[in-house]
């Protein structure tokens, strides 16, 4: 099944409310965005307002599995400084977890990299939480790790985990 992508939709409070239950079910099933399970919507929504408070620069893609709801969300962060301008930074890459398995996450990068091209965009930039193999999936839509911080992620006391910073380059 193929997603219908919408790239900045109108954040009305019903599409805000569903991107936070979305990125509260991603993070109790494990994603690594942000939050560590369990995890409440009320603990979310403070931080995904922020989110959505920095839409003008920064843009937002959203992927409608067939039945219309929403499946998988990006946010394409504007690094606001003139001399980064040609480079976007990817935030809170999620698949709602009904969706994983599908091949939804390779369709997102897979619109957001079409985006991007289209924007005149030199490359995009992505960090991850290592520990969870992300680097893998990743580098299968061409992403080259370029940088890692050892222990950088405290998600509980003994348990840090590298920070990785992907880089896809789209002058190729």
């Amino acid at each position: 099944m193929t997603l219908r992508f919408v790239l900045d939709p109108d954040p009305t409070p019903a599409l805000r409310e569903e991107i936070t239950q979305l990125w509260t079910d991603v993070s109790n099933a494990g994603g690594a965005v942000g939050f560590v399970p369990p995890v409440e919507a009320a603990q979310v929504r403070p931080v995904a307002e922020r989110q959505f408070g920095a839409l003008g620069p920064d843009r937002l893609l959203v992927g409608h599995e067939p039945g219309g709801r929403v499946a998988a969300v990006v946010f394409f962060e504007d690094m606001r400084f003139d001399l980064m301008d040609h480079w976007r930074m990817l935030k809170r890459v999620m698949v709602h977890p009904d969706f994983q398995g599908r091949g939804y996450g390779a369709q997102l990068l897979a619109e957001a990299e079409r985006v991007a091209r289209e924007w005149g965009l030199a490359g995009l930039r992505l960090t991850l939480r290592g520990g969870h193999g992300l680097e893998k999936f990743y580098g299968r839509s061409g992403y080259l790790e370029v940088g890692r911080v050892p222990g950088a992620i405290r998600v509980a006391p003994g348990d840090d985990r590298d920070d990785v910073t992907m880089w896809l380059d789209l002058r190729a």
